[in-house]
Parts: C-alpha cells; sequence; structure tokens
C-alpha cells in the first residue's frame, strides 16, 4: 500500500492505491500534515512515496480543483468490501458527469429501492472511501436542498465543489458562496 499527499488549488489532497487500484482519497484540507494524518489514519501501513503509476489521476485532481471539467469514471478502486447496496449505489453514483446533481432518493429510485431507502443511499456516501472518484458530492438531499458532507470542509466543501461544476443547490442559491 502505498500514499501520495499532493497540491491543489483548493489544498492537499491524499491518495492511497495498491496493485494498481485507488483505495483510498481524501479531499482538500487546508495543510499538507492535515492530509497525510488523514490517509494514515485511513491506512496506516501505507508508505508515503511518489505517485508511481497514478500520476494521471494526480494531475486529473489537480485539474479538476482548478475548475476544469474532469472525469474519474474510468479510474480503477478498490472499495475494500462494502455491502451489496453500498456497491450498488457507488456504481451508480460513477455515472454521474461535471455538473451532474441527483437526490439521495433519485439514486436510491434508479436502484429500484422505495424511498425509504434514501437515507441507506446517504449512509453509503458518508462511507465512501474515494470521494471526488466516486463524486458524492452530487448527491443533493430532497429538493435540491445541498445535504450532508462528511469530507474535510464538510458542507461548504460540497458547494464549492458544486458551484466549481456550476450546480447551486437550493439553499444556497440566494447566497454567494466564498471562494
Amino acid at each position: 500500500m502505498r500514499a501520495h499527499v499532493f497540491e491543489t488549488a483548493h489544498g492537499f489532497c491524499a491518495i492511497a492505491w495498491q496493485e494498481g487500484a485507488i483505495t483510498g482519497f481524501r479531499l482538500p484540507a487546508p495543510h499538507e500534515d492535515q492530509a497525510a494524518g488523514a490517509i494514515r489514519r485511513q491506512f496506516p501501513h501505507a508508505e508515503l512515496d511518489a505517485p508511481t503509476g497514478i500520476a494521471e489521476i494526480v494531475a486529473a485532481v489537480q485539474r479538476y480543483f482548478a475548475g476544469e471539467p474532469s472525469d474519474f469514471a474510468s479510474v480503477v478502486v478498490d472499495l475494500g468490501d462494502p455491502s451489496d447496496f453500498a456497491a450498488r449505489v457507488y456504481g451508480h453514483i460513477r455515472g454521474l458527469a461535471w455538473g451532474e446533481a441527483t437526490t439521495y432518493g433519485a439514486v436510491a429510485s434508479a436502484l429500484g429501492a422505495g424511498p425509504e431507502a434514501a437515507r441507506a443511499v446517504g449512509r453509503a456516501m458518508a462511507t465512501n472511501p474515494v470521494p471526488l472518484l466516486i463524486p458524492c458530492h452530487r448527491v443533493l438531499a430532497a429538493g435540491g436542498a445541498l445535504g450532508g458532507f462528511t469530507a474535510p470542509g464538510g458542507g461548504e466543501a460540497k458547494a464549492r465543489m458544486l458551484a466549481m461544476e456550476g450546480v447551486v443547490p437550493r439553499e444556497r442559491a440566494q447566497h454567494a458562496l466564498p471562494f
């Protein structure tokens, strides 16, 4: 297992990989040591290293946070052992393109589950080991409201990422977002 910390226009990200698959990703933190600490907590045995074999993915993440449309659907990920439902949610969410958003309920419906499964979709999003690569920030609450976000920066980080993509959640439509 290897890990790498790198700078983007929004702060420092961290990525972990093994055998050609991304196993973990941390969205930008303000300081390099915060990103490194987060990836080390998730993968304590990972060796910090140069991005050998994943330099294209690192560059794509940097382009994303510089505001360039980026697609991570083809990046090979190793999600560990998620539940069958979570794996289906992740597969569905990976199909969301730059600037495209959906709701927890719409994901549940697309997977053939009833509206009560919207909370299970939210739980899957909260445990997503590779945010951005599986774009959980593109999943909104009912009616297009922002909803929760457990990544560094919380709801403000989610709102900034969505704004970069031209998506303005319902409760944010009346307010300017600080960048």
